[in-house]
């Protein structure tokens, strides 16, 4: 197994990464890019990027408040205890879809240059706010982009230019949306829109909604379902064997 930390230049600063490598067997793996919670870098997701990649992938885990400086790490049961606005809100301003699949850029032109990734299409999931961030990526650049696993994601389909949903006529990726029930930043209307613009512009994908809380894959979230988690883990793996086999 193997954890390194690199940093990464971008147009806005230098994007401190994690990434990780099977524990068992050689290279060369496909890629996939985890894109963080609003919770930001943590144990919980260097543990869950760890899993990941000993399913077959080398995974690679940007931290993308790189613009608002040094923080945390944060305890989400904490946080969520008291006005997690208060928190995490000055970090939340400081990205947005449009700058992550920006940043996605020198990510991709990163994984370019190792020798141990398999293959030029690569993978990507998100969780709460990075679910649009990856669903913009893979619609930034369509090329590269195989498959694309969105958990418990907000704000997927509205009004304002930086929203996922404009840039589907562009998705060449097969996506699989999983919502939370009665979830206030994904309600059934826009869930309803979020899968006509895929569906009009003809993207492949499966949708559907777990009966859990917003939050349900986070081990560290006070929401986490054990059950339902396995379960999208288990839809996670299926869509990257399917889409972007682990030998390549």
């Amino acid at each position: 197994m193997a954890h390194e930390r690199v940093t990464i230049g971008t147009n806005d600063g230098a994007c401190p990464c994690q990434l990780f490598t099977p524990a068992e067997g050689e290279g060369p793996w496909p890629a996939v890019i985890v894109y963080m919670d609003a919770g930001g870098i943590r144990p919980a997701i260097s543990d869950m990027s760890q899993r990941l990649s000993n399913a077959g992938y080398l995974v690679l885990l940007p931290d993308l408040f790189y613009r608002y400086g040094p923080y945390g790490p944060f305890v989400p049961k904490e946080v969520f205890a008291g006005d997690f606005r208060l928190v995490l809100g000055p970090l939340m301003t400081t990205t947005d879809n449009h700058k992550a699949a920006a940043d996605t850029g020198p990510l991709l032109a990163y994984l370019n240059t190792r020798d141990d990734v398999a293959g030029t299409k690569v993978g990507a999931v998100g969780f709460c706010m990075g679910s649009g961030m990856a669903i913009a990526a893979a619609g930034t650049w369509p090329d590269r982009f195989a498959a694309v696993a969105s958990f418990h994601g907000g704000r997927l389909a509205t009004d304002e230019p930086t929203s996922p949903h404009l840039l589907a006529p562009r998705m060449e990726a097969e996506l699989y949306v999983a919502a939370a029930e009665n979830d206030g930043s994904y309600p059934p209307s826009m869930a309803e829109r979020f899968e006509a613009a895929l569906a009009d512009a003809g993207v492949r994908y499966h949708a559907e909604t777990y009966p859990a809380a917003h939050g349900w894959m986070k081990p560290d979230f006070p929401v986490y379902d054990h059950d339902q988690a396995e379960r999208g883990w288990s839809a996670m793996l299926q869509l990257f064997g399917r889409a972007l086999p682990a030998r390549s």
